[in-house]
């Protein structure tokens, strides 16, 4: 995982979605592939973190990188990426301080597993994308895919934010789904399950994941099974849902994806 070759990249948009969570598309390099569900490494050159932060030179002497999962198609002509700040942190505390015209520098080579490339068993049918946060960034990515709406028959796309404002990107997921469902003769349905825990929000749920998928209300409310013949299951977001989550489901008696056969695939670059 070597960012020793990290190519320069610009920043093109920035749009602030609460004081702690913004979005921001940059250049995409000629030549650059990824597939849905990847992430990358973004950087950012010790300049930037001394404009930004006022550190004494000597203090800084490489660039700082992190990873993030591409929230863009891998069709689109420009990266797009969702980032939390998190307070004191090396990288995103600097990084909110981004302007349209900065540079930061991407690690050409694209990284992980959580794509849909990986399931051989089960075929597709049902495919559940459960996320909470900046999670969702690698399921947008799925849904920018025509391939994705053609091979299966229901998408589920569960969305678990603490606060109704932090719920971003909702337009463009109806946006995808006009826009593939235009384009697939039989495009599989969506159903999208918005919850908002720490605030009470009409028509969505307020309990975490793996509770709603313990207690069957998730299900119940989709009026669709999870189902060890059937579904592919992908989680990313905050480590105690993905751990919690994966043992709920297993209780269910789903597995988890090993050499492509099995149920549940999660991303481990946290």
């Amino acid at each position: 995982m070597s960012d020793q070759n990290a190519i320069p990249i610009t920043v093109l948009s920035k749009t602030s979605i609460t004081p702690t969570l913004f979005s921001f598309t940059t250049t995409r390099p000629d030549g650059f592939r990824f597939e849905a569900g990847q992430f990358v490494r973004l950087g950012i050159a010790p300049e930037q973190l001394l404009a930004n932060a006022g550190k004494p030179k000597a203090s800084i002497s490489q660039k700082i990188f992190r990873a993030y999962s591409v929230v863009s198609s891998p069709y689109d002509e420009y990266l797009e990426f969702f980032s939390v700040v998190v307070p004191d942190g090396a990288f995103t505390s600097q990084l909110q301080y981004l302007q349209v015209g900065d540079t930061l520098y991407l690690n050409p080579e694209p990284f992980g597993f959580l794509t849909l490339a990986r399931y051989q068993e089960p075929m597709p049918s049902d495919l559940w994308l459960l996320a909470t946060g900046t999670g969702i960034a690698p399921f947008l990515s799925m849904l920018g895919d025509l391939n994705t709406w053609q091979n299966y028959q229901n998408i589920v796309l569960v969305y678990s934010v603490s606060k109704q404002a932090e719920l971003a990107y909702v337009d463009k997921i109806h946006e995808l789904t006009e826009q593939f469902g235009k384009l697939v003769d039989e495009p599989a349905k969506l159903h999208f399950v918005a919850i908002v825990t720490r605030e009470n929000m009409a028509d969505c749920f307020n309990a975490r994941i793996p509770i709603l998928i313990e207690n069957g209300k998730l299900e119940e409310r989709l009026d669709l099974f999870f189902n060890p013949a059937t579904s592919h299951i992908m989680l990313c977001g905050n480590p105690q849902m993905v751990h919690d989550t994966k043992e709920a489901l297993k209780n269910k008696g789903l597995s988890m994806n090993r050499r492509g056969v099995g149920n549940i695939a999660v991303e481990n670059y946290w």
